[in-house]
């Protein structure tokens, strides 16, 4: 039982028919900007587009931001036909993704800081509200917000930490969300569909549909959208013997109203997104060779499905004060998050152990199924100067409330499914089951300020002071492997974070800045078990990055660097002692790296990217050991557990990662246009966790009895390569993509399976990239 558990035919037609609509395309898409010229843009244009983002909480030009920042638009995310971040991550520098196959099961990273802990590093926000728990008992880490990107405007993605503006969770940084907004000044509907089919696997459909109606005129408008989104399934069982078991479905609803006067706006927006899923996207693979035993094949006993639910419901206010604009955000979300796990080859083994009571025991068959449900509100009030005054300023306040529940039951039966035998069904048939309810209380002060010196100098500050109060029950009513019983636990915390960025404007189109910040994942209450504190404290960083944004040759070339690095300290860590598992402050970390992004317009309607990033992440110091006491088994021993070592590399993060993407526009007769590419992405290799090592000791004198280290995975670095093709009018878009057109194997998560009793490892568990898929869609505006 764990506190935060890391588990983790028509074909062939349908394939030559899109194969050949994407037969003439390049390589790449630009994900940095939008910068394919949009249906009626002229061919001829080659200054790359101005785009502007809201990472300081106001519209500015990406060039002019002193912050590492990638926009994704909504046209490229269309191109590339991205239904969950693991379609655009890679094309992002320094964001990892590590994707259980099914949307929603997904752990993020950026810069090095690695997801070591259920609590979020990297925040999540749509629109003017975040989305996501900074409690630690949500999973935060491991269900990221993954909406199927359908009405979304773009996507912003802030690298670095964002604690001042942004606050708890978005240490590592940001994922924004901007949506699209009513608009009163046009009536628009829209309605496509599509087909998706992976090498081997099923075909899948999808559907979507989109208004915009203005309601009163120049005042009040209508936005509203629908999309469902099939998951074809490709992983074979081969337990059961069944085909395509990981197939499911992502939905998308959304509605909002927006109202504009003359000094005041209002937007209230509803939004539902649902992910239902089958079966986990996870092949076996062989322990020694990493082969796969039996193809895209896993052994299931017990069937894995995933299901995420989130209602999610903003208000937001802009008031024109005329010094000043005020600025009210409002939100209320409403998740709920269930999933099984097989855990029928680590504790289906348990019976074995009292063989000598029972001789006729067998292997049964385990799960665990984990159930989540988080009630969050949020406030925000924020008063900033108008925009483009020599001296810029914001100050605000906010407050966050959650309350969420966690359920864990791990049962154990006869390996067909049907309970144990008496009297072992009652004994051994729940091996434990752990309720967790749990508050988290923030209230936050912050102020952000930027002085403009002189035309080229301009210097920014921010501050913010967060407190959180938190209140946590241990509550286990059944099972063997915890003690029956109820424990409450609470904890609170203040935090200071702050940020100093000096911009220098070399020149018209080039522009330099450094920038000092700090950001932090907040602490909380502990599971409560021996050798485990009873609370743990923030996690704290420190980032130093200086960076150079420029404009060459007309604005055909743009080439933003950065360079960083981070320290980390008093990380949390998970760390497991008898089948619990807690937290621990783990000591210190550093990351530091090099990111580089280049857009180049050669000539009209052409446009090249290469995205690159390159990042050392290494823990500092061993994490410190986890001390329980032996006794009676060995009279003044313990067993000391580290879970991490001076030197480890931070799971799932590679040292190098690499995008090359080219688009090519070609404006053709009648209002007609055309336009091919894709993109090359390469991944490093990475480990999948860090060094464990456990010491049996006698404590006093000490003496070492035994020391069993074990290393992580190693998982192959692996590139693939997309294309994508569109034929467009005014009113009509015909798409065709291939993603992972080499078919290339690779993997995304990787964990041994090993039975509990036994210490034998059976196989291991990947998931791997999605394999080769074809695609076709169709969109009609009218």
């Amino acid at each position: 039982m764990t506190a935060s558990t890391s588990i983790r035919r028509s074909r062939s037609r349908l394939a030559l028919a899109i194969g050949a609509a994407t037969a003439l395309a390049a390589t790449g898409t630009v994900l940095a900007q939008d910068a394919a010229p949009a249906a009626s843009s002229s061919a001829d244009a080659t200054e790359l587009d101005r785009v502007i983002v809201t990472a300081n909480k106001r519209a500015e030009d990406i060039r002019e931001v002193a912050t590492a920042i990638t926009r994704i638009g909504a046209q490229q995310l269309e191109n590339i036909n991205a239904t969950q971040m693991s379609d655009y991550a890679s094309y992002v520098p320094g964001l990892q993704i590590q994707s259980s196959g099914t949307p929603g099961q997904s752990q993020v990273s950026m810069r090095g800081i690695a997801a070591l802990s259920p609590g979020s590093t990297v925040g999540t926000y749509v629109d003017e509200t975040p989305v996501g728990s900074n409690s630690l008992y949500q999973q935060a880490t491991l269900y990221q917000l993954d909406l199927l990107p359908y009405d979304v405007e773009s996507i912003e993605v802030l690298r670095g930490p964002q604690g001042t503006l942004y606050g708890a969770g978005a240490m590592g940084g940001l994922i924004k969300y901007t949506m699209r907004k009513p608009d009163p000044a046009y009536r628009e509907f829209r309605i496509g569909g599509g087909l998706s089919s992976p090498r081997d696997g099923e075909t899948g459909f999808n559907y979507r549909l989109g208004m915009n109606v203005p309601l009163v005129e120049d005042a009040l408008a209508l936005r509203a959208s629908f999309a469902r989104n099939e998951l074809p399934g490709y992983v074979d069982n081969l337990v059961a013997g069944r085909e395509d078991i990981n197939q499911g479905e992502q939905t998308s609803a959304r509605v909002s109203l927006g109202w504009q006067g003359e000094a005041a706006s209002v937007q209230f927006a509803a939004m539902r997104q649902e992910i239902d899923s089958d079966d986990n996207a996870t092949i076996a693979l062989d322990p020694a060779t990493r082969h796969p035993l039996a193809g895209l094949a896993n052994y299931v006993h017990v069937s894995e499905p995933f299901r995420k639910d989130i209602d999610h419901y903003s208000l937001t206010v802009d008031w024109d004060m005329g010094f000043a604009d005020f600025v009210s955000a409002t939100s209320y979300a409403d998740t709920h998050t269930f999933m099984r796990s097989d855990m029928t080859l680590s504790y289906g083994e348990y019976p074995l152990a009292f063989l000598a009571m029972d001789p006729t025991l067998e292997p049964g068959s385990a799960y665990l199924e984990n159930t989540l449900d988080l009630g969050q509100f949020t406030q925000e009030f924020r008063l900033q100067s108008k925009q483009g005054e020599r001296f810029e300023w914001l100050v605000g306040a906010f407050y966050s409330n959650e309350d969420g529940d966690n359920h864990q039951y791990v049962a154990l039966n006869r390996l067909d499914g049907s309970p144990l035998p008496a009297p072992w069904d009652g004994i051994l048939g729940v091996l434990g089951e752990l309720l967790i309810p749990s508050t988290y209380e923030e209230t936050a002060l912050f102020a952000n300020g930027a002085y403009r010196f002189t035309d080229r100098f301009k210097l920014g500050a921010g501050v913010r002071f967060s407190r959180n109060d938190q209140e946590f029950r241990q509550d286990v009513v059944g099972g063997v492997l915890l003690p029956i019983g109820a424990e409450d636990n609470t904890s609170s915390e203040d935090v200071f974070t702050w940020s100093i960025t000096p911009q220098f404007q070399i020149g018209p189109d080039s522009m330099v800045y450094a920038k000092v910040s700090t950001g932090y994942q907040p602490g909380g209450p502990n599971v409560v078990a021996v050798g485990l504190p009873s609370a743990v404290d923030s996690s704290m960083l420190t980032s130093y990055e200086l960076g150079w944004k420029s404009a060459f040759d007309g604005r055909r070339v743009l080439l933003d660097v950065v360079a960083y690095q981070i320290d980390w300290e008093d990380i949390q860590v998970a760390s497991q002692v008898n089948g619990v598992s807690g937290l621990v402050n783990g000591g210190e970390a550093t990351s530091r790296g090099i990111e580089v992004s280049l857009q180049w317009r050669p000539v009209g309607g052409l446009t090249l990217g290469l995205n690159g990033a390159y990042n050392d992440a290494n823990i500092d110091e061993d994490f410190p050991p986890i001390v329980v006491p032996l006794d009676p088994d060995l009279p003044g021993g313990v067993l000391e557990v580290n879970t991490g070592l001076k030197g480890d590399r931070m799971p799932y993060v590679p040292d190098l990662t690499l995008s090359a993407t080219v688009d090519y526009y070609l404006s053709l007769r009648n209002g007609w246009s055309a336009s091919f590419g894709g993109g090359f992405r390469w991944v490093d290799d990475r480990t999948n966790g860090t060094t464990e090592r456990q010491v049996i000791a006698i404590a006093e004198p000490r003496t070492v009895l035994q020391t069993d280290i074990t290393p992580p995975l190693a998982i192959d670095g692996y590139g693939v390569l997309d294309l994508h093709a569109s034929l467009a009018s005014e009113r009509w878009t015909l798409r065709g993509y291939v993603k992972n057109a080499t078919d290339k194997r690779a993997y995304s998560t990787m964990e041994d399976v090993t039975g509990a009793l036994t210490g034998v490892t059976h196989h291991l568990a990947a998931s791997p990239i999605q394999p080769r898929t074809f695609g076709i869609e169709i969109d009609f505006r009218f």
